[in-house]
């Protein structure tokens, strides 16, 4: 199982790039990620979030747990995501993680996601959060595997 990322947006700027390789080469199944870009629209707010929300859902799976990334999500700490991940591995669920585009989502969209997850309350640009989010995975993956990357 692969947690696909489905972000809006243009691909990965140089520094992003290099920092998502940094922790995604160290991901092992099943928290390895494979990112899916979704072109963003220059449609205006709500017809933009319309059209992008629509080509993420075109890329979503019925059986799939959907987490949308939004500063109104819960607020997981490092140890709670690392335990959330693992149960759904657990049940063989597959992930998706969608991170929308400048204006957000739609209520559609946000109403299939299974998870609404905020890495703060803070707004952060699309290309940071990638790497933050890759970041994440990646401590996940050492804290459920009771490695001494996270500390308390």
């Amino acid at each position: 199982m692969t947690i696909r990322i489905i972000t809006v947006g243009k691909r990965h700027e140089a520094w992003v790039a290099d920092g998502i390789e940094r922790f995604a080469k160290r991901l092992k199944k099943p928290y390895d990620i494979e990112f899916k870009l979704v072109p963003h629209t220059t449609a205006g707010e709500q017809r933009s979030r319309d059209e992008e929300s629509a080509a993420i859902l075109k890329q979503v799976r019925a059986q799939d747990h959907v987490m949308l990334l939004d500063e109104r999500g819960t607020n997981f700490r490092s140890p709670q995501l690392a335990e959330h991940l693992q149960q759904l591995f657990d049940t063989s669920r597959s992930v998706v993680l969608v991170i929308g585009g400048a204006y957000g989502v739609n209520d559609e969209l946000r109403a299939r996601a299974d998870t609404v997850w905020s890495l703060s309350n803070l707004v952060f640009p699309h290309q940071l959060v990638r790497l933050m989010v890759t970041e994440q995975i990646y401590r996940a993956q050492e804290i459920s595997a009771g490695r001494p990357y996270h500390h308390q």
